[in-house]
């Protein structure tokens, strides 16, 4: 029986490393690699090993016969992608087959460039394959910095909390947390405690990894009345981010419209209308459950510009929500547009998953019925947030194949991406709110990289920024071969002490480890995985349950 890549795949390629007869497809030297939904395992090749099961970081990778529910599309969808390809061929060098020969060192022959000290700034996917590439590859000792006092990024923050295999690869990261080459400095902000400057005086290096925090706007009158939301900030809402407070978010509306298509707008449409009790198992913050249990949520209408076949969500996603416990979806018929390009998409194509999918045109002008129900309305232009006397809204304007269409909400949210800011002493572009650089070299300042979102806009998920981070790490490494790097003017235990003074809630390794130790336990009794603390204070107060620096 062979194997299938399911809904989680990260696509970060661990699997393709161990695959000892090159049956998962794309690889990262392949054209196709970065720009699929997922990897896919080819059915002609498999032998039925489980080696990618065993190494995915995410829970991915099932027997085809072992899938269940839901899942069992992805036999026919790993099938597909290689439905109009040849059989690959078994590689002559596989990369499970090799002969081991006794291993052998020649200490007389030089190093390639002295020992290096890098600093990483921020804990999310890009920053930790950056370190993961350094620590395995050559003896740098590696500084991660955050701004916040606990270490994760995307994957604590961005992830949704009903999808908990995707947050396991933060057990892959966190082992590298208390690698001897390691310090962790958490809670240190670069611009507010330590300037660009410095920590390019005390490292060989310096990787950007901050990703992209902030949203991006509509541009429409009336985005900034009371009931307009980012999705950003309702997803650091439900998972429990400092920046965010417990009472940020107001679930009063009956009904709820998303601006936008893409996964980030699938995440927070799926997480306003599931059943709470679903939730209740998962990481979700505290105070988002509550919430959500008082929810008059019932309606979550999905705008997108363009049609279904140009929807911006992955295939896997959007197939997740045709399967929603207790929730209809369904598909405003609007414009004959719609049918068209759901009944004529190939059986690859993303349309296609919408083909069993109700279509119905809907009557505006009634309220949400007494269920629980997503409409996705493609062909609708927002034009306009209208509100209400008091500056608060009621409903979004589109503009659609029949002119002008008014859907009543007293709640949106801008779901149309993410984008990055600026890091003080930085060179920033506005236009496409990234660092300047060629290949991670941030432009005109020599020993600076990027890595990530903050590096290549927001686009890729999780296991993009593994390519994204090679990349980064070869170029530093090619400078440090050519001996450009400048070597840092104070030591590693000057900046340990800068830091200490600039920051005096800093968090280190044990820190985390108490951290993650404390929301484990109080998880427990509730038969969760944990219950986050959602403050700095909070957090630096469950850091410092044990011996720390």
């Amino acid at each position: 029986m062979t194997y299938a890549i399911t809904q989680t795949c990260c696509a970060d390629a661990t699997c393709v490393a161990v695959c000892p007869v090159n049956c998962i497809h794309p690889t990262p030297q392949e054209r196709a690699f970065g720009s699929t939904e997922m990897l896919y395992v080819d059915p002609r090749a498999c032998i039925d090993c489980g080696a990618c099961a065993d190494a995915c970081p995410v829970d991915a990778v099932f027997p085809v016969d072992r899938l269940t529910g839901p899942q069992k599309a992805y036999a026919d969808i790993n099938a597909a992608y290689f439905a109009e390809t040849p059989a690959p061929e078994l590689p002559e060098k596989s990369p499970n087959f090799h002969v081991w020969d006794r291993p052998t060192f020649d200490r007389s022959l030089p190093a390639d460039f002295r020992p290096l000290r890098v600093a990483v700034v921020g804990t999310g996917p890009a920053g930790m394959y950056t370190a993961q590439d350094l620590l395995l590859h050559t003896n740098a000792e590696v500084t991660l910095v955050d701004r916040l006092p606990v270490a994760g990024g995307l994957v604590r923050f961005g992830v949704a909390p009903d999808h908990p295999t995707t947050k396991q690869i933060g057990d892959t990261f966190a082992r590298f947390h208390t690698h001897p080459r390691v310090r962790m400095l958490l809670g240190l902000e670069v611009g507010e405690h330590v300037s660009v400057r410095e920590l390019a005086a005390h490292h060989d290096a310096v990787v950007y990894a901050v990703g992209a925090s902030a949203d991006r706007r509509l541009g429409l009158p009336g985005e900034d009345l009371a009931g307009s939301l980012s999705a950003t900030t309702f997803v650091a809402w439900y998972n429990a981010h400092p920046d965010v407070a417990p009472d940020a978010v107001d679930l009063s509306a009956e009904r709820v419209v998303v601006v936008g298509t893409g996964n980030v707008a699938l995440d927070v449409a799926r997480i306003l209308v599931t059943d709470p009790e679903q939730l209740a198992g998962t990481d979700i913050a505290d105070h988002a459950l509550r919430a959500l249990r008082d929810s008059s949520v019932r309606e979550v209408v999905v705008l997108g510009r363009r049609g279904p076949e140009n929807a911006a969500c992955t295939r896997p996603e959007l197939l997740a929500l045709t399967h929603l416990p207790g929730v209809d979806l369904i598909v405003d018929d609007h414009d004959p547009r719609i049918g068209r390009a759901i009944d004529t998409a190939g059986p690859h194509e993303l349309a296609a998953v919408l083909r069993e999918v109700r279509r119905e045109e809907v009557d505006w002008s009634r309220a949400p019925g007494a269920g629980r129900r997503i409409v996705l309305r493609f062909h609708s232009a927002p034009t306009e947030i209208v509100g209400d006397d008091e500056a608060t809204v009621r409903a979004v304007r589109v503009t659609d194949a029949r002119g002008q269409t008014l859907v009543p909400a007293t709640s949106v949210l801008r779901a149309i991406g993410y984008r990055g800011t600026p890091v003080p002493g930085l060179p920033f572009d506005e236009a496409t709110g990234t660092v300047p650089h060629d290949a991670g070299r941030v432009a005109g300042l020599p020993g600076a990289y990027v890595v990530g979102w903050i590096k290549r806009g927001s686009s890729g998920g999780i296991g993009a920024n593994r390519a994204c981070a090679a990349e980064t790490v070869g170029s530093l490494l090619a400078d440090a071969v050519a001996d450009v790097l400048a070597p840092p003017a104070h030591s590693a235990r000057s900046f340990l002490r800068l830091a200490r003074r600039r920051a005096p809630r800093l968090v280190d390794a044990r820190g985390m480890a108490a951290i993650d130790r404390a929301e484990r336990l109080r998880g427990g009794p509730d038969g969760r995985p944990r219950r986050k603390l959602a403050t700095v204070a909070e957090l630096v107060t469950a850091s410092r349950r044990g011996p720390t620096f």
